[in-house]
């Protein structure tokens, strides 16, 4: 009788040929947006949405954390102070986007309950990554002294998004952080060298070794890795990857496909209260008590 083979139905990641792949190629591994055919139309409906949302819930916006001109906060508070609270880490490849552009994903989480603080960061070119990961840092300190004061005292869930996913990822064994949530993230900054990306970057030796959660040793608390089945493969690949490498070293946490979502529509699951992004920060919660 003939053994039976499960074919692995994910793309092949491109990168374990990457020698062959021309700079045009490369960069096409990681263009989310040319990924998306109507990624233009979904980053202007979430900037109106987040607009609109940001406006209804003006209280406690533009909090400076430290002194750059992007390193503030909008918060967002639940009723009560002492109700769990999802940090938000945008993405945009470290060199792009703001925090007001994804406030409409404080919508579930706040009709569920929850508190929700979005942070900015300094940018690429103007900040090293180096610099961005420890202005994230600065930014978990300052909520978990000053946070209560502004209604946010609870437990917290670190989540990110793209880029946002790599910092918060990093930040797994920071104090104040009980548990991560990595939505479509980059866990692996080799191949970002030798992209586009890496213009405003200038990615270092060290800061491959040092900032590539791929190659760090694994923190022991609960990690939900998520990622769109309509993802570019390399993002796949390293979601997967990450996920591996976290249960060979009996590390707690699940990789959570999402059916149908792409980079930009895996975010709707944070806009109702029973979306499945808010479910897997829910569940977090559970397991890091």
């Amino acid at each position: 009788m003939p053994a039976i083979v499960l074919d692995d139905p994910t793309p092949p990641d491109p990168r374990h040929r990457w020698d062959s792949l021309d700079a045009a190629a490369r960069g096409a591994c990681y263009d989310n947006n040319a990924g998306v055919p109507d990624s233009a139309a979904q980053v202007a409906a979430r900037n109106a949405a987040s607009a609109t949302y940001r406006a209804a819930h003006p209280d406690w916006l533009d909090i400076p954390y430290a002194a750059g001109a992007r390193t503030g906060f909008d918060l967002y508070p639940a009723t009560e102070t002492g109700a769990p609270c999802l940090v938000f880490v945008h993405g945009g490849y470290w060199q792009r986007n703001a925090r007001a552009d994804f406030a409409c994903f404080a919508e579930g989480l706040n009709a569920a309950g929850w508190s929700v603080a979005m942070p900015g960061y300094t940018l690429a070119p103007e900040a090293s990554l180096t610099g961005i990961v420890a202005e994230i840092g600065a930014a978990l300190d300052w909520l978990a002294v000053h946070g209560p004061a502004r209604g946010i005292g609870g437990l917290t869930i670190l989540a990110g998004w793209s880029a946002g996913a790599h910092l918060a990822a990093l930040h797994l064994g920071h104090p104040a952080v009980s548990a991560v949530l990595a939505i479509s993230g980059v866990y692996d900054l080799a191949p970002i060298r030798e992209t586009y990306l890496n213009e405003k970057l200038g990615l270092t030796e060290v800061e491959i070794e040092t900032l590539s959660p791929l190659r760090l040793a694994v923190t022991p608390k609960p990690m939900t890795i998520a990622y769109g089945s309509r993802e570019l493969p390399a993002l796949v690949h390293d979601a997967r990857n990450l996920h591996a490498l976290r249960s060979a070293a009996h590390a707690p946490g699940a990789l959570l496909p999402v059916p149908g979502a792409d980079h930009f529509s895996i975010l709707d699951g944070f806009r109702r209260p029973d979306g499945i992004l808010v479910r897997a920060a829910q569940d977090l919660l559970g397991g890091a008590r």
